[in-house]
């Protein structure tokens, strides 16, 4: 007990090597469309607009929010999605609670209809799903910032090493 109250301790140890690690991590996100906005799922809204200039990328999810006691989400293909027609749906996202996520998880076009006659007023969306952007290319590195590149990419994480192989000798040798 002596030792950890010492030295740093194994948790915040493990805390810093943690943050060390997701630090070099490279970032991945996608995004959750909730489908209408603030609208959400339902009639008299113009989904077509509400889609244009919205980029859908592989990883991303739709969001629909709509009353679950009349509505559903059913994806079809595009002759169905042109002619409103449900009857033989690519797949039925709807769970019963009205709040059904669609991942986007395979790049080609999505076509969304809301069955029981809703399609006609509206309820219709189309979205392209396109892999996203390659991630932009860094500056070139001058030749006075080799040392701090060098410094934070190598040193830093070594040194959170050598502090937690030391702070372990600390306790053994307790």
């Amino acid at each position: 007990m002596e030792g950890l109250r010492r030295g740093i301790g194994w948790p915040t140890v493990a805390v810093v090597l943690t943050c060390a690690a997701l630090v070099m991590i490279p970032e991945v996100s996608s995004t959750r469309f909730i489908v209408g906005g603030n609208m959400g799922w339902t009639t008299n809204f113009n989904y077509t607009v509400w889609a244009q200039g919205k980029h859908f990328y592989n990883g991303d999810w739709l969001f629909f929010v709509y009353d679950r006691n009349q509505m559903n989400v059913l994806e079809v293909n595009s002759t169905d999605y042109d002619a409103c027609n449900s009857d033989h749906p690519v797949h039925n996202w709807t769970t019963g609670a009205g709040r059904d996520v669609v991942p986007l998880n395979v790049t080609r076009d999505y076509y969304f209809i809301s069955g029981k006659g809703f399609c006609y007023g509206g309820m219709k969306v189309a979205v392209h799903v396109e892999n996203p952007p390659p991630p932009p290319v860094a500056a070139p590195v001058k030749s006075g910032s080799t040392r701090f590149t060098f410094r934070a990419q190598i040193v830093v994480p070594a040194a959170f090493a050598i502090a937690a192989l030391w702070d372990s000798f600390l306790q053994l040798a307790v």
